[in-house]
């Protein structure tokens, strides 16, 4: 899909397609997340990267205290 950047008002952006709108089950006032690639591109996500990564370490830190966990939760 090619998206062409425009002026709108006094700012630049892209118009999203319905389809694509539909697809990522977007609306407005919804966020996208960018993240460069190491090729030089970009990923546009609806979900934040840092906080899947910062979730993904909180789980592990979970599994290995969940007896220390079980016990400070009585």
């Amino acid at each position: 899909m090619k998206l062409e950047v425009k002026k709108i008002g006094n700012s630049t952006g892209l118009i999203l397609p319905k389809e694509l709108l539909a697809e990522l089950k977007l609306k407005q006032g919804d966020w996208l997340y960018v993240t460069e690639l190491p090729d030089g591109g970009v990923r546009l996500t609806t979900t934040d990267p840092e906080f899947d990564k910062a979730m993904a370490i909180a789980e592990d830190l979970m599994d290995e205290y969940r007896d220390t966990l079980t016990e400070l939760a009585k």
